[in-house]
């Protein structure tokens, strides 16, 4: 009786422990599926990344990153994204260092801001700049892609001695995330490797990939053709077929002996190392992990970009590879945003843009964005040089942090849009909260709008909020009746969560009661409400 009472406290704490590390994993950042949308939780809550890239360089010390801290807050920024590089965490191999990491963490806590890492390791933009020295130095045990014979600065992915140490590091990496940050949650996602992929030619044709290339497909990849043949993306699945959707072959067999068969043996090699690289990090610390890729411009050939990298006819390549990552990302620097939104965002895969503009164009992107794709986040590159340009995002931004309680609660429902018109696409519309809007650009007061941008989120039965400039709404019943007036529109904004309204917008304001209209000369946050009569 004695042991068993001397045995029972311990137990019990030993319960509790147990308890409370399994809150603590409950909460990790990690992605939910809720309703209609796909959402980043953090402690416990929806979250949307309003983020920025730094310059590659910017945090690699602390005493230049020290005043840009403050500056990024005062942009309504919640997240930064900045890269942690191999080089740097391992000087000398089996040796790591972690004080930069440390330090970068205790900045972002300071100015109460997330971070997302980028691992800048055995590739970013197609080379190899970020390894440590001891691993260019050893070509033999690190072996290069070749390209006509000769060895180019990119690192093989046919390297299992590659493979191993840049797992060894980014697991480093996430097991000290792990002791240092599992109660803060400051790092809420990671990117692995950067736009990876060989440019200035199709494939790696050093002997290895080589004798890779005229093998058979791996069977793991043709089962998973086999299996999402209807849910392919399309140029995937109309190559497959238009090459007598073979289920055994080499790899010029199966796609064909041109640069597309290329472009794929690439990605799932390039898949199957960052998969891996992952999947050894998340078993260390599970927080989301994702790629980013470098699109490909009009009537770009692989090898122009990076060839292999997750353009969004190998996403399923990637996809086959594994499944460690989470998300693949767009860096989005060519035009039609909304093009390249759409391609990315798809049922098994949620939109996060980790690069692209800043300035208007990325001030009016992001209501897009977060409105139609239901974005995790969005992220303009160089958002530390403080120009000018940046003004117009920071506006859009402080105009969203408001918001986004609202847009979060409505994303599940489906009960949020966004939209951007310009003259080549000036209108819009959808079924929102059982009504359809319809939104067009629009002109007041003189003032013609050539492009208007917002998003509108239902907030109750026959209440909606919008924000943007440059459009107007009107709308009507998804049956034929009854007929839809407009009650009311106020401007205003949230504080601490409550509305505040501002003037009631009426008469030439609102177009005689016909229009819910947003001005083209500033970003405005307005409520309407609406009736139905016969």
């Amino acid at each position: 009786m004695r042991f068993r009472l001397r045995v029972l406290p311990a137990i019990l704490i030993l319960l509790g422990l147990n308890a409370k590390t399994l809150r603590s994993q409950e909460t990790l950042p990690h992605l939910e599926k809720r309703g209609e949308a796909t959402q980043l939780i953090v402690d416990g809550q929806p979250f949307i990344m309003l983020s920025g890239e730094l310059h590659n360089s910017s945090s690699s010390s602390l005493a230049y990153m020290e005043p840009s801290w403050p500056k990024l807050a005062a942009m309504s920024l919640n997240t930064v994204v900045t890269p942690i590089s191999w080089e740097l965490v391992e000087p000398t191999e089996g040796h790591y260092d972690f004080a930069l990491i440390d330090g970068l963490l205790a900045q972002a806590r300071q100015h109460h801001q997330r971070v997302v890492f980028l691992w800048l390791a055995s590739w970013k933009n197609g080379e190899s700049s970020y390894p440590p020295v001891w691993v260019k130095r050893e070509a033999h045990r690190f072996p290069r892609a070749m390209r006509n014979g000769n060895p180019i600065n990119t690192l093989s992915t046919l390297s299992p001695a590659t493979l191993d140490a840049d797992a060894r590091a980014f697991t480093a990496v996430m097991q000290h995330l792990k002791e240092v940050d599992s109660k803060d949650h400051t790092v809420i996602m990671m990117q692995v490797e950067n736009e990876v992929g060989i440019l200035g030619d199709t494939r790696d044709h050093s002997a290895a990939a080589n004798q890779a290339f005229n093998s058979t497909v791996p069977a793991e990849l043709i089962t998973y053709l086999k299996t999402h043949k209807d849910t392919l993306d399309p140029e995937l699945r109309d190559l497959w077929v238009a090459n007598g959707q073979k289920t055994s072959g080499t790899w010029a067999q199966v796609f064909g002996n041109t640069s597309r068969a290329d472009e794929i043996f690439m990605a799932w090699n390039y898949a199957r190392y960052v998969q891996t690289v992952a999947a050894k990090g998340k078993a260390a610390y599970p927080l989301p992990m994702y790629v980013n890729a470098w699109l490909a411009g009009e009537n770009s050939t692989p090898g122009d970009y990076p060839s292999g990298g997750p353009q969004p006819r190998v996403i399923d390549i990637w996809k086959a590879a594994g499944s460690a990552i989470d998300i693949y990302a767009p860096d989005l620097y060519q035009p039609n945003f909304t093009w390249w939104s759409n391609r990315y965002h798809r049922p098994d895969n949620p939109l996060f843009i980790p690069e692209t503009v800043g300035g208007a164009a990325g001030a009016a992107n992001v209501f897009y964005a977060i409105g139609e794709h239901g974005a995790l986040g969005f992220s303009p590159f160089a958002i530390d040089d403080f120009d000018e340009a940046n003004k117009d995002l920071a506006n859009s931004y402080s105009v969203l942090t408001p918001l986004l309680p609202i847009i979060l609660e409505q994303q599940p429902k489906a009960n949020v849009h966004g939209f951007l018109l310009d003259q080549t696409h000036p209108s819009v519309e959808f079924p929102i909260n059982g009504y359809i809007a319809h939104v067009s650009l629009d002109q007041i007061f003189g003032y013609h709008s050539e492009k208007g941008f917002g998003l509108i989120a239902a907030t109750g039965p026959d209440e909606f909020i919008g924000a943007g400039k440059g459009f107007r709404v009107s709308f009507t019943s998804r049956s034929s009746n009854p007929r839809v007036g407009i009650a009311s529109i106020d401007e205003g904004k949230f504080e601490s969560g409550k509305w505040i309204p501002g003037r009631r917008l009426n008469g030439d304001e609102n177009d005689q009661g016909n229009y819910w209209r947003f001005d083209p000369r500033q970003i405005r946050t307005e409520k309407a409400t609406v009736y139905q009569f016969e």
